[in-house]
């Protein structure tokens, strides 16, 4: 099944050029110029992944990702975003509210589409359904159960969704139970940022994720002072 991109961008050459790539990369693409236009076309063709660039002529990205994840028929796209802010804090408040990935104007456009395919393949594989997975390679704390390979995260048995980051930092915590993450590791090994930032991005995603786990939240330990951890079973 060929897979869909919603581009919502205010300068034609640069959506042209995304357009061309993205098509080239075998994607069904369709464009917008505008916030509103945008939202109605992802809700029309309900895309695999929504390229968003920041300074739209009548709204912010910020406020289409805010109005994509809050609506259930667009909750779960995958939104990569384009700014010509290259800071950290706009950066991070990118990623605060909902987007799961960023590209800094002016960007490589390559760059772009493998971002793009990579965002497009993490959410195909999270749908996936295999009929068997290795049970070995799952993994358990608490009554989370996560498997690696299908990306199923189960919470008691029932099966849960989560945002592709919030599974990257599921995974990373519950991978070695009692091991303590610092906020700069986690911002380096799950969203692949570095250097000297502000880091309430993560405490800003640990608190979505423990909302998304429920009952479960708790399996998720704040080390003060220090960072985050996954409780070790019977701890």
């Amino acid at each position: 099944m060929e897979r869909r991109v919603v581009i919502i961008e205010d300068e034609r050459d640069v959506s042209r050029l995304l357009e061309f790539n993205l098509r080239s990369a075998s994607f069904e693409v369709h464009s917008a110029a505008t916030g509103a236009e945008g939202v109605a076309l992802v809700h029309l063709h309900k895309p695999d992944v929504v390229v968003l660039d920041l300074m739209l002529p009548d709204t912010s990205g910020y406020e289409v990702c805010k109005q994509l994840r809050a609506d259930s028929r667009s909750a779960e796209v995958g939104v990569l975003m384009l700014t010509a802010k290259g800071e950290a804090e706009d950066r991070i408040l990118g990623l605060e509210v909902g987007a799961d990935d960023y590209v800094v104007k002016p960007f490589v456009v390559r760059e772009v589409v493998l971002r793009v395919t990579a965002l497009a393949n993490r959410l195909a594989e999270r749908r996936a359904r295999p009929a068997a997975g290795d049970p070995g390679a799952v993994l358990k704390v608490g009554s989370i159960e996560l498997d690696p390979v299908t990306h199923d995260v189960r919470i008691g048995g029932v099966p849960t969704q989560l945002r592709p980051l919030e599974y990257k930092l599921l995974q990373l915590l519950v991978s070695d139970p009692g091991r303590v993450f610092s906020r700069e590791e986690l911002l380096e090994q799950v969203w692949e940022m570095r250097g000297d930032i502000n880091t309430r991005t993560v405490d800003v995603h640990v608190r979505r994720l423990r909302v998304s786990l429920g009952p479960a939240a708790d399996v998720i330990e704040t080390v003060h002072g220090f960072g985050y951890r996954a409780k070790r079973d019977g701890a």
